[in-house]
């Protein structure tokens, strides 16, 4: 009963100090990329598409925003515009009117059309006022659900890098012989492709996958790791 107890409590520490370890490469991840130093090239390549797709989404982000701006600032150039042209018209058609000269004529005439502009600069308020409201319901709805999602993503992201960088932490120690240290090898190869799976549902699309492909150096590890199991199986 005490041995029982005892190799249950040994496996409760054991997946306490998982955890721990499992913490410690996901900070360091999220380090690596917060202070943006160079990351293992291959893990990099992996998600070159997605990341195209992330440019993409992040300069739809910018340019609504930018589109936003653009459009309100048209909409105060005209509530400032439109009166003062109006009443620049309605000056010029006064003063036309005492001029009984072709000058007289003109400057009616100048007035007049202006006055038409200021109109049509007013009647230019309610398109831009329902383009600003579609604009700004799409930032509402597409962008932000769609940043939310890409949020989770990249906590996947870097919990599945994390995992990669334990991996070669891990490889960098192992010696094959030893088959606690091949055991423990396997272990963290386990949670690295199980972190690497959320990343399919989190983002979906055809090419959301390319992330999960182990790096050239882990890939060798692991045929390296086979080749001496085997040939030490075959000495037996």
């Amino acid at each position: 009963g005490s041995g029982h107890g005892t190799g249950h409590g040994q496996s409760r520490d054991k997946s306490v100090v998982n955890k721990m370890q499992q913490k410690y490469w996901r900070t360091k991840q999220a380090l690596i990329k917060a202070t943006g130093k160079k990351e293992d090239e291959h893990v990099v390549a992996s998600d070159a598409d997605l990341d195209a797709k992330l440019e993409l989404f992040h300069s739809i982000q910018r340019t609504c925003m930018e589109l936003l701006k653009a459009i309100e600032l048209y909409q105060k150039r005209i509530c400032f515009l439109s009166p003062e042209e109006s009443e620049l018209g309605r000056f010029l058609r006064s003063q036309g009117s005492q001029d009984k000269t072709r000058a007289g004529k003109m400057m009616q005439a100048t007035g007049k059309a202006l006055c038409f502009s200021s109109q049509q600069r007013l009647a230019l308020r309610s398109p831009l006022c329902r383009l600003y409201q579609e604009v700004e319901t799409f930032r509402y709805r597409a962008i932000s659900d769609t940043w939310l999602t890409v949020n989770r993503m990249e906590q996947y992201r870097t919990e599945y890098r994390g995992a990669l960088l334990w991996m070669k932490d891990v490889s960098q120690e192992l010696d094959p012989d030893l088959l606690k240290q091949m055991e423990k090898f396997r272990k963290v190869g386990g949670q690295a492709r199980a972190e690497g799976c959320p990343r399919e549902e989190a983002c979906p699309g055809p090419r959301a996958d390319t992330g999960g492909q182990m790096p050239r150096w882990v890939r060798l590890q692991q045929r390296r790791m086979r080749g001496r199991a085997g040939a030490a199986s075959g000495g037996l």
